[in-house]
């Protein structure tokens, strides 16, 4: 009985210093990652967008929604890349499934106007609901801008349009990056 007590403790101890170890190395890409976003930040805001692209590609590349959502803008606006509607929407399209509201409300200008995706209000109309649903009621002016667009995207729509547009804003979950 003794001898079965001391292997389960065994255990126990090579589980807690095995979850230990996992914690610990994320907590160090964690760490990482943070440092190498707010350095791709701090040259985006200095203007130097060449650093800005070579931090945040590698970032965009495993997955950091933030850093997805700052390349599409880059590319929207042609800044330290060319100006690009096609890969913007890529980098748009991969932040704003994994929830991203500012990139939600960007695919859903992208599809309004028709830039790098075929003009689709239906899908236009989605993304801006799910955008603004994730804003905080705290960000009143970002939430009453993104209704007025909403309703304006409504007023060249079918009731059947809008519909469809709610309905897949409904069943539309967040998704973890694929990588």
């Amino acid at each position: 009985m003794g001898v079965k007590v001391r292997e389960r403790e065994g255990m126990y101890r090579y589980l807690i210093v095995g979850l230990l170890t996992l914690l610990f190395s994320i907590s160090m890409a964690v760490t990482a990652y943070s440092g190498q976003y707010e350095d791709a930040m701090a040259a985006y805001k200095r203007g130097d967008y060449a650093t800005a692209y070579r931090l945040f590609k590698p970032m965009a590349e495993q997955g950091h929604a933030e850093a997805q959502y700052n390349l599409g803008g880059m590319y929207a606006e042609g800044r330290g890349v060319p100006q690009d509607y096609g890969e913007a929407t890529k980098w748009f399209r991969k932040a704003a499934e994994q929830g991203n509201a500012m990139a939600q409300y960007n695919l859903g200008g992208m599809y309004f106007r028709g830039r790098g995706v075929p003009r689709d209000f239906v899908l236009a109309h989605m993304w801006f609901n799910l955008s603004v649903s994730r804003v905080p009621a705290s960000e009143g002016e970002k939430r009453e801008a993104t209704e007025i667009i909403i309703a304006l995207v409504a007023s060249k729509m079918t009731s059947f349009q809008i519909a469809e547009a709610q309905r897949l804003a409904r069943e539309w979950k967040p998704k973890e990056e694929e990588r």
